[in-house]
């Protein structure tokens, strides 16, 4: 795959990336899940995005990494989970990228995301301070935000971070406004999640979870016309090539899922007419609907 510049960071990734949510899954064996890593690799996706909440993926990661680093971006999440260690506080931050450190089995993090904490966990003393420090020791290449609305704007304007990751797709367009915008002024890389929407139009019924009963409401809202193409490449291509976005994040635990993805980015961008009734249906329907933390 091409490979496009995160912003001023330095760093460069693939369109797609590859969330590894799944890998960490106890339903897949170490070995099917370090072929399936080998396999993401293989088809030149170099952004892996991980985070310590996704069961034994940091894990698995860190046995691929030991013979491929220099292929990958490696981006993960901190901010919770530390035994005995308050969430949300500088030793939380510092013991957490440790810890990633040693799952990884790297010396070096490529992206550490704060994983969409609220404001005032931002403006809490010591906490951006911990990570800014990890930067600055080496540890950690790229200090980063994950998260929408308020605290994304606040993590745009802070100087504090060289990426960030936000939801963008078809039914999540708020960020294509203001946030990317604000964005590239600042040579900030832009990492977009759920560009998939969840898959939401799989569902025949409202599904009961919170984050797909939404898309599955705005889906009916906007009533999109794919136009002869699947929903899921029109999601994909939409999201990867808004103007702003350097990657987009999928994923899953099939290789034929990988390679269909693949296929629909090859086409390059939606046609812009097309693109322009997406935009237009959202700026007249949901333009008051907030980013989906």
């Amino acid at each position: 795959m091409t490979r496009r510049p995160l912003g001023n960071t330095g760093l460069e990734v693939s369109p797609l990336g590859f969330g590894a949510g799944p890998v960490g899954s106890e339903t897949l064996s170490d070995t099917e899940a370090e072929a399936l890593l080998h396999g993401v690799l293989d088809a030149g996706i170099n952004l892996l995005d991980t985070a310590p909440s996704y069961g034994r993926s940091e894990e698995r990661i860190g046995r691929v990494l030991a013979s491929r680093r220099r292929e990958v971006v490696v981006s993960t999440k901190c901010g919770y989970g530390v035994p005995g260690v308050e969430d949300w506080t500088g030793p939380c931050i510092t013991q957490g990228i440790e810890r990633a450190l040693e799952r990884l089995r790297t010396d070096v993090i490529d992206l550490v995301h704060f994983h969409s904490c609220p404001v005032e966990v931002l403006e809490r003393p010591g906490v951006v301070d911990a990570l800014q420090r990890a930067v600055q020791q080496g540890k950690v290449r790229v200090a980063a935000y994950s998260g929408d609305n308020a605290p994304l704007e606040w993590a745009l304007r802070s100087g504090a971070f060289g990426s960030v990751q936000l939801s963008v797709n078809v039914f999540d367009q708020g960020a294509l406004e203001h946030a990317l915008p604000l964005a590239r002024e600042r040579g900030i890389g832009v990492i977009a999640k759920r560009p998939l929407a969840n898959a939401v139009w799989r569902h025949s019924e409202r599904p009961p979870a919170p984050d797909l009963s939404t898309y599955w409401d705005r889906m009916h809202a906007l009533s999109l016309d794919p136009e002869g193409l699947e929903p899921a490449e029109v999601a994909l291509r939409f999201t990867a090539f808004t103007p702003g976005v350097t990657s987009c994040i999928v994923g899953t635990t099939r290789r034929d899922n990988l390679q269909h993805n693949l296929r629909a980015l090859e086409k390059g961008p939606l046609p812009e007419a097309q693109v322009e009734r997406l935009r237009g249906a959202f700026q007249r329907r949901g333009h008051e609907w907030e980013g989906l933390v």
